[in-house]
């Protein structure tokens, strides 16, 4: 399995971006995916996570209500858009998959992960 982020910039606070994460090598459809981000120093935390068909969401305190995670699984893809960034969201974005099991924010259930993108919010 390989899973490709992507839509990562710079931006300015208060503005959006959606990130994508391109899964190959395997059928998403029915499992759960997530995104982390990790910050210069900083231990990877949690961002989001969505199970199958999208019928359950899960997000960390400091993104729910700005961020939203969603899936296409004809397109094998899924996807965070992240509204009213903050510097503090300035991070190497992370996509990830769970082979079993339902939305989590452990890091440790996900077994394949990607390779990063890296978003920028300036003040």
């Amino acid at each position: 399995v390989q899973l490709q982020a992507y839509g990562g910039g710079l931006v300015q606070a208060g503005g959006s971006l959606r990130l994508s994460c391109a899964a190959s090598g395997r059928t998403i459809g029915v499992l759960t995916m997530g995104w982390f981000r990790q910050a210069p120093g900083a231990e990877r935390e949690f961002v989001a996570s969505v199970g199958a068909i999208g019928s359950s969401t899960l997000y960390g305190d400091s993104v729910k209500g700005r961020f939203t995670i969603s899936r296409d699984n004809g397109k094998n893809t899924v996807y965070l858009q992240m509204n009213n960034l903050k510097p503090e969201d300035t991070a190497i974005y992370y996509c990830a998959l769970r082979i079993y099991g339902a939305v989590t924010p452990t890091r440790n259930g996900y077994k394949y992960w990607g390779q990063g993108t890296q978003v920028t919010v300036s003040s």
